[in-house]
């Protein structure tokens, strides 16, 4: 909690859907967060807002960021807006807490990645998933070796977004939102960065429509990595078998097998792990209530808060190399722009922005865009020479 030796940190909010509001519940009742303006073009919004609260309200990012005396800014705008929303908030050197996905053109996203750096500023994509209990503990699992070496994964993300023909909103367009690729299939790809690492190649990936007239409705991948490993990723948001966004990761591993899930986990081994003692031979199940560490607002969900909170603690603890930063989001959304190339590839769909050399590149073949894959888990400088062609 801030004291007088410790003030709060001044945050403002650009974006008020339904992810900026839920955001902005959040923020405002953190103790070490003080939210001091917001920033949206639906007027009859601010206006409710100016009235009822002391925070300030803007329809103009730029004035906003001019006027208000801030440390950081949380970006909850459609994904399109991303990119220049994040490179001015990182221009006036403020930290910056943006939505998934990160960046639509991975170019772009790569020289955040370096603005970013060069300048030292805390970042974070909002993965929420690397704060649920359940994958935390995978993770855990995980460093310790305990189903051994992983040779296979799946990701499955599924829920009820888009179940009938209807005009398109921002979140269904390919270029304002990124359809279910961007926005539900992300989440299964930064999930299997977080546990594997970024895959080498994808083949096989289907993009494919079921109600929606300019997005993917469904999402289906092969991803294969540089140690021999293998994994598939499946999403779909016209699934109303599902009452809510479900996604389930199962990993197999040489000494054993982990199902994980929001709710509960399922770890099977073939022999006990000294580093583990509570787990046994044979199937072990933990549930979300044991391994959720309570937090100090509830609002969709712990994870949700969780990750305000470590963004919170990392800009107090000025941590520049946050697991879930911007080099964390560029590195799902290259892997989402290689399904994207493979995909139309594999359909035989020629756009002015595929090349065969491109589409051979997404399937794995070593060039540009696999060295700037490489480069996101290196350096600032190297993520410049691979944009600028450098060898």
């Amino acid at each position: 909690m801030h004291t007088p030796d410790t003030p709060p940190i001044r945050i403002a909010i650009a974006g008020l859907g339904k992810m900026g509001l839920s955001h902005q519940a959040i923020v405002g009742a953190h103790p070490d967060l003080e939210l001091v303006a917001v920033c949206d073009p639906a007027t009859w919004l601010l206006d409710i807002i100016g009235r009822y609260t002391k925070v300030a309200t803007y329809s103009d990012y730029a004035r906003m960021l001019e006027r208000e005396r801030l440390d950081a800014v949380l970006v909850a705008t459609p994904s399109r807006l991303h990119a220049r929303m994040v490179r001015a908030a990182l221009e006036h050197g403020l930290d910056v807490f943006c939505e998934k996905p990160f960046c639509l053109d991975v170019e772009e996203g790569a020289r955040l990645v370096a603005l970013a750096a060069a300048r030292g500023a805390v970042t974070q994509v909002g993965y929420h998933n690397r704060f649920l209990g359940t994958f935390e503990e995978v993770r855990r699992l995980l460093d310790v070796n305990a189903i051994g070496r992983v040779h296979h994964a799946r990701v499955d993300c599924y829920g009820p977004v888009v179940l009938r023909p209807k005009g398109a909103t921002w979140r269904s367009s390919r270029n304002e939102g990124g359809g279910c690729l961007y926005d539900y299939a992300c989440h299964g790809i930064d999930l299997l960065n977080f546990m594997v690492g970024p895959p080498t190649g994808v083949s096989g990936s289907i993009l494919s429509s079921v109600f929606s007239a300019s997005a993917d409705d469904e999402v289906y991948a092969n991803l294969s990595y540089a140690d021999g490993k293998t994994a598939q990723l499946s999403a779909n948001w016209s699934d109303d078998s599902h009452r809510k966004m479900s996604t389930t990761l199962v990993l197999w591993g040489t000494n054993g097998k982990i199902e994980a899930s929001r709710q509960e986990l399922h770890i099977h081994l073939r022999t006990p792990v000294a580093a583990r003692p509570d787990l046994a031979a044979g199937w072990n199940v933990r549930y979300t209530t044991e391994l959720t560490r309570p937090v100090w607002f509830y609002l969709r969900g712990e994870e949700y808060s969780a990750q305000i909170d470590y963004f919170a603690e990392s800009v107090r603890q000025r941590r520049v190399d946050s697991h879930c930063g911007l080099a964390a989001g560029l590195a799902t959304d290259v892997v989402a722009d290689m399904i994207r190339r493979d995909a139309a590839g594999a359909s035989g769909a020629r756009t002015d922005t595929v090349s065969g050399a491109d589409l051979a590149v997404a399937r794995g073949a070593p060039g540009r865009w696999a060295r700037l894959r490489d480069a996101i888990l290196s350096s600032p400088e190297t993520i410049m020479k691979v944009l600028k062609g450098s060898p």
